[in-house]
């Protein structure tokens, strides 16, 4: 369980936050132009690109707000490449996640793509961008390029409830990442943080602390179904949520901790 009590919003968190994305915004420019800039290199060299903007974000948001993280279970994690399935609260994640996990592909919204600057980037990585409304074809889609890309030895980033949630709230699990993992009989590694307490979602200010990641066991799905795997992913991800998440309602400046 966590220990403390969120800090609420103050004039100097105000201050730290706008520093913070001031940084942000920059590091962002600086480094897509370098992705752009390195179309002609082996992929290899742009996932280090990514990371060293990954890390240099975190170091300024540890610098600016006092943000950090502690992470248990990287022991987990299994030398050959599978599927991911981790929390989504907010953005902090889509940060960190190579620090852990090397040579990845992340399920997005095809809509991401679209955005200015940031979906350059990302299209540089090689996502699996999905038309969410096209139903199965969306999941035909996922599971033939996910199946290529694991052979090409990278990971498959999925975000299971398909959208950033609340903190003590829980989305419905969707059936594609599962599917996925159905069909390649590759491993689910699942992960629980509690980011959004510190970095929520459609809110300015950044709140010091250390956000909790529990990276879990691998799922083997070999001999599995689809629904059996999602059903041992969610359990695992929302019974870690219950004792790391600091606040019953996402209400800031009340410390109201869970039993």
């Amino acid at each position: 369980m966590a220990t403390s009590a969120l800090q609420p919003a103050t004039p100097l968190l105000y201050l730290r936050s706008f520093a913070f994305w001031v940084g942000f915004m920059l590091l962002i420019l600086v480094f897509v132009l370098i992705l752009l800039l390195s179309f002609p290199l082996p992929l290899d060299r742009r996932f280090a690109i990514t990371r060293a903007w990954s890390s240099s974000t975190l170091y300024w948001l540890r610098l600016t707000c006092g943000l950090e993280h502690h992470v248990e279970g990287t022991e987990n994690i299994p030398q050959q490449p599978g599927i991911v399935f981790c929390k989504h609260q907010s953005t902090w994640e889509t940060l960190v996640l190579n620090q852990w996990f090397d040579k990845q592909s992340w399920v997005v919204k095809r809509e991401l793509l679209w955005v200015p600057v940031f979906g350059w980037g990302m299209l540089m990585m090689e996502p699996i961008a999905l038309n969410r409304g096209a139903g199965r074809k969306a999941i035909d889609q996922l599971v033939e390029q996910g199946c290529e890309r694991l052979e090409k030895g990278r990971w498959i980033i999925v975000f299971p409830e398909g959208t950033r949630t609340a903190p003590g709230k829980k989305g419905r699990y969707k059936i594609g990442g599962a599917i996925l993992a159905e069909r390649s009989g590759r491993p689910v590694v699942p992960i629980a943080h509690n980011a959004g307490e510190y970095w929520p979602r459609r809110e300015f200010v950044k709140r010091p602390g250390v956000i909790q990641v529990r990276i879990g066991p691998p799922i083997e799905t070999e001999g599995k179904t689809a629904q059996q795997i999602l059903a041992e992913a969610e359990e695992w991800i929302e019974s870690r949520m219950a004792e790391i998440t600091i606040l019953e309602h996402h209400q800031y400046g009340v410390s109201e901790k869970r039993a």
